[in-house]
């Protein structure tokens, strides 16, 4: 399901049926305050895409090749395919830094900041799953995964977005990790969680909405996505009216993004039933670049 799009024509072709589909329930939601705040739901508010994942380590326990050479061996997922210290590299390097590139799925990545490199920068954890209320990220190193150049100058490629998280997932099981940072969603997920998570949708469950994206609460009540777009090429918005129960319209929310990575980008405005029969609109923003949905 690594391709798997609807296209827009069928996509147009559902939304013009008498018929509606029905949105299955998939997973929950108890904690309310996983729903962060944002600033604003305005079109232009939308954030540029930013692909990317760290794992993060305490002072000086951050792995180095050795410990990903050894669970490469355990993993069967991915495989060194290129290091700069025994190949010839066709990059600068210098002596601070430290990094491989891996292989996943005919894929390449670059995983930096090894030790006993220079670290590479904690990223952004506005979003926080399954970590400890005082968790502090900032006191932490990280090692960075990004996709090789090749891969990430034409853009984000759901094929290569799926392979990103399914690596970082493999790659959270390297000794030390205490947190997965996603960089499109500004999460930090536990270890575990990530892993877990992402495992499971790859293996065909629910798309992992805490983790992969997030919720944020506008100043309006509306409820708003952070790193959807990343799958999507849209951001998705909930009206007020359905985020009123911030649990229920969380648990709304992170139904609809699992359907709108399935069916992918949305062009024209589709008629789905939610999980308890309620009729729903999605339609997309006059820029394409928000999918706002409302009772129908």
């Amino acid at each position: 399901m690594d391709n798997q799009q609807t296209p827009a024509r069928s996509i147009a072709r559902a939304a013009a049926a008498p018929a509606t589909t029905t949105l299955a329930p998939r997973g929950g939601l108890r904690n309310p305050a996983l729903v962060g705040r944002a600033p604003s739901t305005g079109e232009k508010r939308v954030p540029p895409v930013r692909l990317g994942a760290s794992l993060l380590f305490a002072p000086g326990d951050r792995s180095g090749p050795q410990q990903v050479r050894a669970l490469a061996a355990a993993e069967p997922s991915f495989a060194i395919s290129f290091d700069p210290r025994e190949d010839a590299a066709p990059r600068a390097s210098t002596p601070a830094e430290r990094w491989l590139e891996v292989l996943a799925n005919g894929l390449t990545f670059d995983l930096e900041g090894l030790a006993p490199g220079t670290p590479q920068p904690v990223p952004p954890g506005a979003h926080r799953y399954g970590l400890p209320p005082d968790f502090n990220g900032c006191a932490l190193e990280a090692i960075s995964l990004r996709p090789g150049p090749q891969l990430a100058s034409g853009g984000p490629m759901l094929p290569v977005v799926r392979g990103l998280a399914r690596l970082a997932a493999a790659l959270a099981a390297l000794p030390g990790v205490l947190a997965v940072g996603w960089h499109a969603a500004r999460t930090l997920s536990a270890p575990d969680h990530f892993r877990g998570s992402v495992l499971r949708w790859i293996g065909g469950g629910a798309f992992p909405g805490l983790g992969l994206t997030a919720l944020t609460l506008s100043p309006e009540a509306a409820l708003q996505s952070e790193g959807l777009a990343l799958f999507t090429g849209q951001e998705l918005r909930l009206a007020p009216e359905l985020a009123r129960d911030r649990a229920a319209g969380a648990r709304l929310a992170l139904r609809l993004f699992h359907w709108l990575v399935e069916h992918g980008r949305l062009d024209a405005p589709v008629r789905l039933s939610g999980s308890a029969g309620e009729p729903l609109v999605l339609e997309p923003s006059a820029n394409k670049r928000l999918v706002g949905v409302t009772r129908g």
